[in-house]
């Protein structure tokens, strides 16, 4: 699998994760995959139970990818994600690890977009 396969496959398993398509995710992850978000127990299986839940709180919410990088087996996607419509969203910054065609490891960092934000270039 070459690096724009695996962009690919990063963005739509954060679409199908957004969107609490589980099996789709989950076909796109290896068997014993791992996430390192500290705010859900160990394991995939777990974080994909979070997503699933978040998506069914939140059924407006969306993701706008805005940049998708890649380098070696890493690709790192920095997105505009919001939970409600209209709502200021997160930037927030995915790193997936992949072996093979699948993903084996998941990070998560985010930032919530402020409502007074002095940069005139913006977060995006």
């Amino acid at each position: 699998m070459n690096q724009q396969d695996r962009k690919k496959v990063a963005t739509e398993f954060l679409r199908h994760a957004k969107a609490g398509n589980r099996a789709a995710a989950e076909q796109l992850v290896a068997p014993g995959a791992r996430h390192h978000n500290p705010y859900f127990a160990a394991g995939m299986p777990a974080l994909l139970d979070a997503i699933v839940a978040a998506a069914k709180a939140s059924p407006s919410g969306d993701i706008q990818v805005k940049h998708v990088l890649a380098d070696g087996d890493y690709v790192a996607v920095h997105s505009h994600v919001h939970q409600e419509k209209g709502d200021l969203g997160i930037a927030v910054v995915h790193i997936l690890r992949f072996e093979g065609d699948r993903i084996v490891e998941f990070w998560d960092i985010g930032q919530m977009v402020p409502a007074d934000n002095p940069n005139k270039d913006g977060m995006f």
